[in-house]
Formats: structure tokens, sequence, C-alpha cells
């Protein structure tokens, strides 16, 4: 049966049969590479193997072969670990696997592939094409040729795309792998991510070291990944050059196109870039912008408010910590250095910002050079003034590297880590309440779990759904995960908790170690079997564990309903009392009035009283004054009376000679006589 390419791939199970024909099994003198096998490693070998048994035969139901043959021993202890999983559920885990192992094997498969012939008939094993020349039964490698990527941009004639796409999800607040078509980007982490026109977009990033270029979208209604040949249009129109690559840039949708702020490169420059993406012409274009331009660096926050931009903090090339804020208006495209009031956040870099009421900006976590945070700074744009909120609900570990988007009110945190583990739990910030709660928590070393991934939302039928990609927890991803979340998650923290989720190890018939005469790449066949079939055990319980967790919500939105009732008696107590005491208050205030009214009538009469009397001492006083002149006035009329009458008895005196002596001695005789 011949089937058509395109970077939609195949719908099941014409895309396993495409697989399978490619790996080397079905035994179709038309198939892709009959050697292809013989390059994965023992257990990914026999893992295949064992899917492809599954999925075409069902249950091994074949006696175990003898211990003295490793090979086929090794195959049926696969083929029979697999239990009773699906045939569907083996075919899309053969994929799976394959992809993870080949990410290319799509690109490579001829223009028709055959599809293999089927016989049900149990004693009729279809074997993979293995070299059996040696007697340890080794699979042996032949030499990896890969072609190099021609870039374009993959067309999708004629192909049935998959229908469910974001559709397909219907649990609420849990992550699910969807199943994604195409040739995915490369793994990476530091990226910027961007949706516009139900396509999210993913331009640069990190991977081993070495900043990208790239830039692909994914289709959000098809789940089709697409690589676009973008180019950089020079001032001279009829020259065009590549995309510079970076990591740690700011990835923003404006309108219709996309802006790309910031970020490192392998030559950076002294400022901050702007760059302007157009999805119509596959062109990106440097935007020159005005005022003082920050410093260049990466892993800053820029969080669109309106028609302006907001930056705030990151890391300069020099590995210096920034925690300044700039502000670009993209209508002028004029910087404006902002000196906040207020104490600032501390210098960090990959923290997550967000924007509630088109008048506060969020900054949560990110990190220094010697430790994470989990502090959280709101930024008031109308008086341009930083608070530091105190937060209620979960108190969430110190994080850098996560990824947080907005829906409502609601702020979803995902991912991130401290150096040392990844953060499992995704959270969820009411703005207006500022409660965190838990969303959900993932298990193990996933994606979600990891720094530098991006996170992204987009709606299906009226409903919003998150997605999620990238990422490094010890190794890089380029994974999609997709979560429809409740928006209940601010409003009741306790119900959102998971139960732990319910080991399952212990559900399959796989041995815990190998028995005499067995390989010894058992155990690790046994681990991948492990890691394969959770999914099918997470997918066959799914309606149970649905159910269960539906009853379990129906008991606690019950329990919270009696604590809330509880809690409304109790507050409606208290408000009879505090009316009581407010009329109490009431009348206490009224007889304090009066009181306040009668004393400050009778201060008023002594301020009169005062008055007077200040009036009557500045009489006395000025009557005193006057009595003062007037006794020195007197004083010296005394002096001159005295002085009058001494002189005029002086001069009396000076008239009668000889005084009482002479008038004793009477009268002068007269001479002549």
């Amino acid at each position: 049966m011949a089937m058509a390419r395109g970077s939609s791939g195949l719908a099941y199970p014409d895309r396993f049969f495409a697989a399978a024909a490619y790996v080397g099994f079905g035994g179709s003198p038309d198939s892709a590479s009959t050697g292809v096998i013989s390059k994965f490693p023992n257990d990914v070998a026999l893992l295949l193997y064992g899917l492809y048994q599954q999925a075409t035969i069902g249950p091994c139901k074949v006696p175990k072969p003898s211990a003295w043959n490793p090979v086929e021993n090794g195959k049926w202890t696969s083929w029979n670990g697999l239990g009773n999983m699906a045939s569907t559920e083996a075919m899309r885990l053969f994929v799976k696997l394959l992809e993870e192992e080949d990410p290319a094997w799509y690109s490579r498969i001829p223009e028709t592939v055959v599809e293999p012939v089927v016989e049900p008939v149990v004693d009729k094993e279809v074997k993979p094409k293995v070299d059996l020349g040696r007697a340890d039964g080794d699979f042996h490698p032949e030499p990896d040729i890969i072609p190099t990527e021609n870039g374009n941009t993959l067309e999708t004639p004629g192909v049935d795309v998959p229908s469910g796409g974001l559709g397909g999800i219907n649990i609420y607040d849990q992550w699910i792998a969807p199943e994604v078509s195409g040739q995915p980007p490369k793994s990476r982490y530091e990226h910027g991510a961007a949706v516009v026109q139900e396509k999210m977009y993913i331009f640069g990033g990190n991977h081993n070291g070495r900043y990208l270029s790239d830039l692909q979208f994914l289709d959000l209604k098809s789940l089709t990944w697409s690589k676009i040949e973008a180019k950089v249009q020079t001032p001279d129109s009829s020259n065009t050059a590549l995309p510079v690559p970076c990591a740690g840039h700011s990835l923003v949708p404006w309108g219709s196109k996309i802006l790309s702020i910031a970020g490192h490169a392998k030559d950076p420059s002294e400022t901050v870039t702007v760059k302007e993406f157009d999805p119509q012409t596959c062109t990106w274009s440097d935007l020159k912008a005005y005022g003082k331009a920050p410093v260049a660096r990466g892993g800053q926050s820029v969080t669109l408010v309106g028609m302006n931009l907001v930056m705030f903090g990151g890391q300069d090339a020099k590995r210096a910590l920034l925690n300044d804020l700039h502000i670009l208006d993209l209508e002028t495209m004029t910087w404006d250095d902002i000196d906040a009031v207020g104490v600032p956040p501390s210098p960090r870099s990959d923290h997550a910002a967000a924007v509630h009421a088109d008048r506060y900006v969020l900054i949560f976590g990110g990190g220094s050079h010697a430790t994470c945070f989990n502090d959280l700074h709101v930024l008031d744009l109308q008086n341009m003034e930083w608070s530091k909120p105190k937060q209620q609900g979960i108190v969430p570990s110190p994080r850098a590297g996560h990824a947080g988007v907005t829906v409502g009110e609601n702020w979803y945190i995902v991912g991130g880590g401290d150096n040392i583990n990844g953060v499992s739990e995704t959270l969820v910030l009411n703005m207006s309440t500022l409660v965190w709660s838990v969303v959900t928590t993932v298990q193990g070393r996933v994606p979600l779990a990891s720094e530098g991934l991006s996170l992204v939302v987009s709606s299906h039928m009226g409903e919003d759904i998150l997605v999620s990609f990238g990422g490094y927890n010890g190794r890089y991803s380029n994974e999609v995960y997709a979560l429809k979340p409740s928006h209940k998650s601010g409003l009741h923290p306790k119900m959102l908790e998971r139960p732990e989720s319910e080991s399952v190890g212990g559900q399959l018939p796989i041995s815990n170690a190998p028995r005499d005469g067995e390989p010894e790449f058992g155990t690790d066949q046994d681990r991948k079997i492990s890691e394969a079939v959770a999914d099918d055990v997470n997918s066959e319980h799914a309606n149970v564990r649905s159910k269960a967790t539906d009853e379990q919500l129906l008991a606690t939105l019950k329990a919270d309903k009696e604590e809330l009732e509880a809690a409304l008696a109790k507050e409606e107590l208290q408000r009879h009392q505090l009316k009581q005491e407010l009329t109490e208050s009431e009348a206490r205030n009224v007889e304090l009035t009066k009181e306040l009214q009668s004393v400050r009538g009778q201060l008023a009469g002594e301020q009169s009283r005062c008055f007077k009397l200040e009036v009557d001492i500045a009489e006395l006083r000025q009557k005193l004054q006057t009595l003062e002149t007037l006794q020195k006035e007197l004083e010296l009329l005394r002096r001159q009376k005295a002085a009058s009458e001494q002189a005029a008895l002086d001069a009396k005196q000076r008239q009668s000679p000889g005084g009482v002596w002479g008038w004793l001695a009477g009268p002068p005789s007269d001479p002549s006589a």
C-alpha cells in the first residue's frame, strides 16, 4: 500500500508500518533500510522487536526458548514483558522510541513504503535483521550516515493531518505529551518562544554550549513542526544574511510579527538590540531605537504592557548581574532608563515576569552566581515604585530558569531549578490575592522539571492550553507538553493537590534480575520496557484515575463547603459583635463630643478673660512707666529746690558780716568820732 510523505507524518497505523519498514521489520524487499536495526544498542533493538511483535501479533504466548540461546531468550523476554499492552499503544511506543533514537528517520524513508504482511500465526516470528555471526549475540552497528538538513519548510500535500491536536486533551491540570508530527527542532534550552496566528515559533537557544539561530514553528492546530529558512534583511535590500545565533533572549509577539530583544551571542554588541521577524516574508530586520539603550545582556525579563516593553535585570557579557529597569516605547522606539523608588529586586537573571491589570509588573525568582531566589516583587507602573508584598499559600522553592505565562488573573510557573535539582511542581499565582497553589507535580527527570524551557498559552474551543517546549535537566530536550488548566487553582488550593502516582513497576510482569543463563542486558531491557510501558499504564488507567480524582474533588469540595459555612457563621458572629461594639463606641463618641464642646466653651471664656488681663497688664505697664518718669522729675525738682535754698542762705550770710558775734559785740565804732 503506497503512502504519501509529508511533514505532518502518517496517521496510525500507517506511521507505525512506515517506521517498522524503515527499521527493517516485515521482510519487505522495498524496506527502507534492512540494516538500520543494527545501529541501535542491544536493549533498544530488543525493545523495538518486542513492541513490533506486540503490535502485529499481540501478547506473547510462545514458550520461553532455551537459555543457551541468549538472543532468542532476550527477544522473548522483551516481548513477554509487555504483558497485555494494547496493539495501538505498542504502535505508538514503537514510533516514539524510534524518534528518540533516530529523530531524522522520517526524512530518510523513500517516497513510498510497503506495508508489511502481517500473518496472525504465532510460531512465525518476524525477526529483526541482526548479525548472528558472533557467539555473544551482540548486534554489530553499521556506519551511521546522516544527511545534512536542507532547512526548507516542509509541505503537507495529500496527507491526512491528525485531527486530534490540542483538542485531544480532555484532562484538566495534568501535563500530557501530545502526538507531534514533522521533524522536531534540535534539542535546546534558553530559546525564545512566541505564539502568532496559532503557531508557536521557536528561535535560537543553546545546545551543548553552542548558540543556535534556526527558526521553526509548531502548528498548534495540527501539531506539526515546520522549519523556516529565515534571512536577515540588510540595509542593502538586495542582500540578505543569516540570523545571528543567540540564547537567553526574549521573544515577544507584536501584532502579526515577532520581536526578539537582547540575548547572549558569540560576538555581542555593546547595547541591547531589537529585531523584528515578519512571518509573511520570513525575514528578520533590525529596528533602530533611540534614547539611551541598555547594556547588552541575556537572561532578562521583557514584558509587554500596552505599547511598551518593560525590561528588568539579566546578565551582561562580562557575567555581571543586573537589576536595572528600562522601558521601550514601541510607538517612538525610544528607550527610557527608569529610576523607580523603593527597594528593587537584587541583581539576578533567568527570572520570570508578568503584568497584571496593565499596571503592575511582577518579578519572581531568578538566580545569582551563588544562589537562587523565591521572592516576589511588584512594580507599580503608575507610581514607578517597587514593593515586596507578602506571599500567601504555599511557599515556592527557590528557582531560576523557569517559565511563566498568564491566563486571566492566574500566573502559571513551570520548571526551573536550583543548580542541583529541577523543580517538579507546576505552580499558579492568583495575581489579585497573591496566593500560590500547586497545579500538578511531575515525576522523575522529565523536561518539565528542567531549566531554560519555554511556555506559551494557546486556545482550543474556547479553552486555554499551556504548551511547553525544550529545557535542560542533564540532557537537552525538544519535547512538547500540554496542560489544560481548570482556572480554579487560585481559588481552592487544597483541592488541586494530587495523590501520589501509583507505582508502575509493581504492575508489570518483569523480573528484577536476570536468571542463570540469560543475557546480562535483561535488567536494562526490563528498565527500558518499564519506561516505555509506563505511558501505557497511565493511559489504561486514565479514566479510572479521572473518576477517582473527580470523586476526591467532590469530597474535597464538600469539605471546603463545610469549612466555608463554619467560617461564614464565625464571621457573622464576629460581625454582630463588632456591630454592637461599634454602637457602643458611637454612643461614647457622642458623650465625648458633648464634653469636648463644653470644654471648648470654657476654654473660649478663659481665653477671653486672659485677653482682658493682658490688656490690663499692658495699661498698668504703661502707667508704671509714666510713674517712674514723674518720680525722676520730682527728684530732680527736689534737688533743684535744695540747691536754690542753699544758695539763698549763703547769700544772706554774706550780706550780714560778723555774724552772731558781731551782733553780740554791737555795731562797729565810727572812726571819725
